[in-house]
């Protein structure tokens, strides 16, 4: 598989996926990217923006086990990796696998359970593996996580711990869609069938694991010059030296946002890497690695404004 399989592989994937979503057509390259890259993505978006069903979709045009975890105040570690449970009738112990036993997870608002249970996806994300009862159990390569989260309520959720944030490779902002776009979901889901039930959309599956993992070693392929190793390095350490963020990002936002850059470039058809991938991915990745300064809050700068700002003033590589 080369660059130019990925890119086609990548934009059928995008067709499945529209014939069920109206818009969202960059949500759907940050999924498509993260996929690509081996990361995870963290939607942040009201309700009724599509985040589920969007997740889900891409799920079935990929063609990989899909599995869902909602997250509630009363979850368990053990209700999401599974335990060992005694059968009384065999004498023995018999493993119950939970779902995130799977190759694409969704955990719907992730922000509504304790940082305990949202811990038990950390060795996950970052391992594709889980440990209970003293072993340990491969996910496989192609897991991902596919995390939602509610931004507008604040009673009964837990802010994800930033150990957490910093395992994801994209956090994305789902915004409400345009006039003539609602216009569209209106029309495409006001009618009398189940608008929730996927099957009848016609989503079919473009890949399965083999393809995938083909992707992924072609992606990891993708020439990185030297000059944009610096230039990222330059833009992660630029967020430690500016005085409007408190907390700079990690040596680890370094190394994913390489990968990203990678990934897209395979998904425009390049087996190469230019800047321009580095500075349209900096805000997306880089958003929850960071934190406003006290006197950055008081006078109301975003995040997102002053990441932007550190790609600008930061030189790219002709």
């Amino acid at each position: 598989m080369n660059v130019d399989d990925v890119k086609a592989l990548a934009t059928r994937i995008r067709e499945e996926v529209a014939k069920a979503i109206t818009g969202q057509h960059d949500t759907v390259d940050l999924m498509l990217i993260a996929l690509f890259a081996g990361g995870h993505i963290l939607l942040e978006g009201p309700p009724g923006t599509a985040k589920t069903m969007t997740a889900r979709c891409f799920a079935q045009a990929l063609g990989v086990a899909y599995g869902r975890i909602q997250f509630t105040p009363d979850l368990m570690p053990g209700d999401i990796v599974g335990s060992n449970i005694y059968n009384f009738q065999t004498g023995q112990f018999t493993l119950t696998r939970g779902p995130i036993f799977c190759d694409l997870l969704l955990a719907d608002e992730i922000n509504r359970t304790p940082p305990k249970t949202q811990a038990a996806l950390l060795e996950a994300m970052q391992e594709h593996a889980v440990t209970f009862d003293g072993t340990t159990h491969s996910l496989g390569r192609n897991f991902m996580v596919v995390a939602t989260q509610n931004p507008i309520e604040h009673q009964g959720v837990y802010p994800l711990p930033e150990a957490q944030l910093d395992r994801f490779l994209f956090k994305h902002r789902v915004s409400y869609p345009g006039p003539e776009e609602e216009r569209a979901i209106i029309i495409h889901h006001g009618g009398g069938s189940a608008s929730h039930d996927i099957a009848q959309y016609g989503i079919k599956a473009q890949a399965d694991r083999k393809t995938l993992e083909k992707a992924l070693e072609t992606v990891g392929s993708v020439t990185l010059v030297d000059d944009v190793v610096g230039y990222i390095a330059a833009l992660v350490r630029a967020t430690r030296d500016t005085a409007d963020l408190e907390v700079g990002a990690s040596p680890r936002a370094g190394a994913m946002l390489a990968r990203a850059a990678r990934a897209r470039a395979a998904l425009d058809g390049r087996a190469y890497v230019i800047p321009d991938d580095v500075k349209a991915l900096a805000v997306p990745a880089l958003r929850h690695r960071v934190i406003l300064s006290p006197a950055a809050q008081i006078d109301g700068r975003l995040v997102e404004q002053i990441v932007s700002d550190l790609v600008d003033q930061t030189e790219a590589p002709r």
